[in-house]
């Protein structure tokens, strides 16, 4: 039996997804690495989608990584519902790996030390949502793990609010990553506008993206999906609160 690495993600997730997944392929994780997106459900993916008739979801030996920063209504549900007998991992934003990607964002343009502060930016909590619960553990490992004076957190939906965020940060300098695993309308507009970027004082930053981080972080979920050999959509995906367990 062959094992197939599937990456699953909204349509704008695309080009990263296939980035990730070509990497994956050349490290030889597993038989088969497919990237497929969906414009509106993920239904889209079996219907019309890259993988139609390709027997992705009818075995359990086909593993699913959702390109998406936390679990939400789409990977603990749609995903499932859409590929099921497939197995179903935590979203690929959840893992420790992706730490060292946000981390190498902001360093590559405000060096840390204890006058400079470190914001993650995410969607915030919705009906099925956990982007607070994982924006959170993000966060802390981040203050664990880099020499910034300062980590903290807004959200576009909820607070604390990121039109707020520059009035709250106590450093002298400041750069905001926005938490998501790709560009999309929050990263490119509505937080830079909230955030009043033209008015100077806040570097900004890409998303994850490509990242190498984030490739590893695919390969850490698939990984110990593998070794868990349970969590069909039948089931429940392999985890869903948010924070690894």
């Amino acid at each position: 039996m062959t094992d197939t690495l599937l990456l699953v993600g909204r349509r704008h997730t695309e080009r990263a997804a296939k980035r990730h997944a070509a990497r994956l392929r050349r490290r030889g994780v597993a038989d088969r690495v497919i990237a497929a997106t969906y414009e509106n459900e993920p239904a889209e993916l079996v219907e019309k989608g890259p993988i139609r008739g390709s027997g992705v979801g009818a075995g359990d030996d086909t593993y699913v990584v959702p390109m998406a920063p936390a679990p939400d209504h789409d990977t603990t549900r749609a995903i499932p519902g859409a590929l099921s007998g497939a197995h179903h991992c935590e979203p690929v934003g959840t893992s420790p790996a992706v730490v060292r990607g946000l981390a190498d964002r902001a360093e590559a343009v405000i060096e840390p030390g204890d006058g400079a502060s470190l914001a993650l930016v995410a969607f915030g909590e919705t009906a099925g949502s956990k982007s607070y619960a994982t924006t959170e553990q993000q966060a802390t490992r981040l203050r664990e793990t880099t020499a910034y004076g300062e980590v903290t957190t807004a959200y576009l939906v909820q607070n604390p609010a990121v039109e707020c965020l520059r009035y709250n940060l106590s450093g002298d300098r400041a750069v905001v990553v926005p938490f998501f695993i790709a560009d999309c309308e929050e990263s490119e507009r509505a937080i830079p506008e909230k955030l009043e970027l033209d008015r100077g004082g806040l570097e900004y930053t890409d998303p994850l993206g490509t990242h190498e981080a984030v490739t590893d972080a695919i390969e850490a979920e698939f990984a110990k999906a593998r070794a868990l050999g349970s969590g069909t959509a039948a089931v429940r995906p392999v985890a869903t609160d948010g924070r690894g367990y």
